[in-house]
């Protein structure tokens, strides 16, 4: 457990100006006179213990292990017990836990929460017990410097890594002149990045990244289709540069605008603090001084002309009382030149199935008896391919009426070069004032991991239900 005295959140303190006007609070135009006080943040283990502890009021943590912790039935990421409200995150088996007693901003607390998750991961990785408990130093030192007498302040991590290293410790006149950069940094117009920042070899990465949610109904009617995307980018150049992003001509945002049949269509767009949003607005043109390094340019949703890079064809029978069998189609929507890697469908079987026998001419399958399922594993799906399962279930017999639940069929895949929004980006240019030569890559990725569901219709012979 982690925890800090108290933390008072405020939009502009976290750098967060589209929060500003939101939740219980009334915004100043110059500075956010309201309070979200957190009174304590902390990590607890899943396995109910302690990972770290600076102990104020033991008697939170213990309220949220008893409340949360051992609770299998939580359902919400906020929990108010008399006048104190629990804000957790959870992240592989721990959760990050905000404390506070006021009527909080919701979005501010958990933006908070997810910076401070962010922060951990670019210094040690992976976030879990071992590794909150081998770096629990820095973890101190981060949350001591996150904030400065329990209010948040900073939150760059390319900043925080100026002056919190796991480096040999430098002599005292470098540290008061290293000291004295970050200060202006802090404080300057980009807090976000160092302006003498030197790299051999300028290079931009840029991941479009998007995980398509379908739900189809056992008529084959689409009962929803959306995306949710982000884009990524690992920036590695020289000095203070200046970028520009540009996307789809045909590009409509939050359908405010007036659209043709095949534009682009995205909502809720949300950027990092670099973007200057008046530029977009105008020409539809991303603008922006990057971090060093990897970070998060923008985050979107898409709901309409959505491309659905799987199409899958499920017919079910049920012979009598003791089999059941299955012929599931698979069909790629895309180039042939793109394929599907990693490709996964766990397809349902009844509560009282014993053995099924499957037969696939493309990757192989298997009957999980502990899913209580059967899985068929594709390593890659060429674009244009087709292919085919059959299975039969043999079923035991019972006295009792079986009830199926008949779920959908569950489909994982990733696809590069494709997105499902249609999204491209057009170019991607680097100015630098000593007009130096960069390197850019662009990929797209589209995955489903477990939001790609066919639902189940069955023709019976003999109906459990």
């Amino acid at each position: 457990m982690i925890a800090m005295k108290r933390a008072a959140i405020t939009p502009r303190r976290l750098g967060l100006a589209k929060y500003a006007n939101a939740g219980p609070c009334r915004a100043d135009p110059v500075e956010l006179n309201c309070q979200d006080d957190i009174r304590v943040l902390y990590l607890q283990s899943e396995g109910r213990a302690h990972v770290q502890s600076i102990i104020y009021r033991r008697s939170i943590a213990d309220v949220f292990r008893i409340q949360v912790v051992s609770n299998s039935d939580v359902r919400s990421p906020i929990i108010t017990l008399g006048s104190t409200s629990f804000f957790h995150v959870r992240i592989n088996n721990l959760y990050v836990v905000a404390v506070t007693k006021t009527n909080a901003n919701a979005a501010l607390v958990f933006e908070y929460c997810y910076r401070f998750i962010n922060i951990c991961k670019s210094y040690f990785g992976k976030i879990d017990e071992e590794a909150v408990k081998n770096n629990f130093v820095v973890i101190y030192e981060l949350i001591d410097e996150i904030n400065d007498f329990g209010y948040p302040q900073n939150s760059e991590i390319d900043t925080l890594k100026s002056y919190i290293t796991t480096e040999s410790i430098v002599s005292s006149s470098i540290a008061a002149e290293d000291s004295s950069k970050i200060t202006s940094q802090a404080t300057g117009a980009t807090s976000w990045r160092r302006a003498d920042v030197k790299y051999k070899k300028n290079e931009a990465f840029v991941d479009v990244i998007e995980t398509v949610n379908l739900s189809m109904s056992a008529k084959g009617n689409l009962l929803r289709a959306d995306v949710d995307g982000h884009i990524q980018m690992r920036a590695y150049l020289s000095g203070t540069p200046e970028c520009k992003f540009g996307l789809n001509d045909k590009l409509v945002i939050d359908k405010n605008e007036k659209g043709v049949s095949d534009a682009v269509e995205l909502d809720d767009c949300r950027f990092h603090q670099c973007v200057r949003l008046n530029d977009f607005d105008a020409t539809r043109t991303i603008s922006f001084i990057p971090p060093d390094g990897e970070f998060e340019l923008m985050r979107y949703r898409s709901t309409s002309n959505v491309k659905l890079p799987l199409r899958i064809i499920p017919s079910v029978t049920e012979v009598g009382t003791s089999q059941v069998q299955y012929t599931i189609t698979v069909k790629t929507n895309f180039n042939n030149k793109l394929s599907a890697t990693n490709v996964v469908l766990r397809i349902p079987t009844p509560l009282n199935t014993t053995t099924a026998e499957c037969k696939v001419a493309t990757g192989k399958a298997k009957y999980s008896p502990a899913e209580n399922m059967i899985v068929w594993k594709i390593a890659r799906l060429q674009g244009g391919q087709e292919c085919s399962l059959t299975a039969t279930a043999a079923l035991t017999s019972t006295t009792t009426r079986q009830v199926w639940a008949r779920p959908p069929i569950d489909v994982d895949f990733q696809v590069l070069m494709f997105t499902a929004s249609g999204l491209i980006v057009r170019f991607l240019k680097v100015f630098e004032k000593s007009n130096y030569q960069s390197v850019k890559w662009v990929r797209y990725l589209t995955k489903a991991e477990g939001s790609y569901q066919v639902r189940v219709r069955v023709h019976p012979l003999f109906d459990f239900r």
